[in-house]
């Protein structure tokens, strides 16, 4: 492909993008919610890349950040903390509403200390172990967010916080529709072109890390952590980076859902999004970012789009099989048949380093002439023989 015609595709591609929720939206904004949460699930998804993909290191609670990020906007967005912290109320009195330009950074940061806090303990864990240890964390994590409404009411356990502002940008709500010369935007919409923005921001930075030297030792880690060690990487310091760097766009896309949702709960947060996050960046192809854009938009709206697909089976069997499982069931089998006939993901990375060797039977010597095991040259198997030396048979 040309440079023109990259540069025409690049084109088409921007338009498309930014009329598909003007579209979409004439059908309902159900399904423009639907692409909402999967470009939220990209975040999450191109985050956990940077663990899983770029270091190598399985982590099953990155959900523990997602939530650590709704919930840190969630109480300071929201007239939570001021009706149950009497101190905070006077404050405050106008009520704690930080812009979501000062809350996104601390998501951001916050999440980043809770995923150096995770890789701490588990620096010298590999495999089976650390994915249990972290699968641990992120099931601590729902537990307190579960539990901490007594004896102080900070999260409101199982009911969640509510009245969460929605964000404002040079003075526009995007909780609210936008009227632009009679045509209305819907809030949904206007989410839309925010959440497209920072997927956008998400995917040149992993692909700046990608390209970079801590990029490559993670790389290098992934595939040889002795030899990584042995070549004077500091191990350590790289695996911290690399959780906390995937744990910070973990807190921002939790952030973005709080505000996005309104309210969050426990319930948001359970270990099968976890599982899922994971699933995306497998089933896309681990360690490529188009694979696994491509793999965390499927999975995040597959199960939204199979929901129009099996009640009209439930009805077709007079209500003997539950719409919901027979969802699940579609969903496992789809990923069942992909990892059969594409192991390395939808996607994969181009693979490097290998050389396509020729058949035996087809490598034609430049002579007929037999050479004794070990002698390259014709002519060092009688010395002095030859004045011009050939190219060696067996390069």
């Amino acid at each position: 492909m040309t440079q023109k015609n990259k540069l025409i595709a690049f084109v088409l591609c921007g338009i498309a993008l930014l009329v598909l929720p003007l579209i979409l939206q004439q059908f309902g904004n159900a399904w423009v919610r639907i692409v909402n949460i999967a470009l939220l699930y990209t975040m999450l998804a191109l985050g956990l890349n940077i663990v899983v993909g770029y270091a190598g290191l399985l982590d099953l609670g990155y959900v523990a950040f997602f939530a650590v990020g709704a919930y840190l906007f969630a109480l300071l967005a929201s007239p939570h903390l001021t009706d149950n912290f009497a101190a905070i109320a006077a404050m405050f009195p106008g009520g704690l509403h930080l812009s979501v330009w000062l809350a996104l950074p601390l998501a951001l940061l916050l999440a980043a200390i809770a995923g150096v806090l995770l890789g701490i303990p588990v620096l010298k864990l590999r495999g089976d172990y650390l994915a249990i240890v972290t699968l641990g964390f992120g099931e601590i994590i729902r537990i307190f967010l579960n539990n901490l409404d007594h004896p102080f009411n900070i999260t409101n356990g199982p009911k969640g916080v509510n009245q969460i502002d929605p964000v404002r940008f040079l003075g526009i709500n995007l909780g609210k529709p936008l009227n632009i010369g009679g045509f209305e935007v819907a809030s949904v919409s206007l989410y839309y072109y925010l959440f497209l923005v920072l997927v956008l921001v998400t995917v040149f930075v992993c692909q700046r890390l990608q390209d970079s030297r801590v990029g490559r030792a993670w790389m290098a880690i992934r595939e040889d952590e002795i030899a990584a060690k042995a070549m004077g990487m500091t191990v350590r310091n790289l695996k911290l980076l690399a959780f906390g760097m995937g744990a910070s766009f973990g807190g921002v896309s939790g952030a973005m859902f709080a505000a996005f949702q309104g309210f969050v709960s426990p319930e948001s947060f359970s270990l099968m999004e976890s599982v899922m996050i994971v699933a995306m960046v497998v089933l896309g192809g681990l360690g490529h970012l188009p694979g696994v854009v491509l793999g965390a938009l499927l999975l995040s709206a597959l199960p939204e789009v199979l929901r129009y697909v099996a009640g009209p089976l439930q009805q077709m069997t007079d209500g003997r099989l539950d719409a919901a499982i027979l969802r699940q069931l579609f969903i496992a089998l789809a990923m069942i048949i992909i990892m059969l006939l594409r192991p390395r993901g939808l996607w994969p990375s181009p693979e490097h380093g290998k050389v396509k060797t020729e058949p035996a039977d087809r490598i034609t010597p430049l002579s007929g002439q037999q050479n004794p095991p070990g002698v390259d040259f014709p002519g060092d198997a009688v010395p002095g023989n030859t004045p011009h030396r050939q190219y060696p048979v067996n390069p």
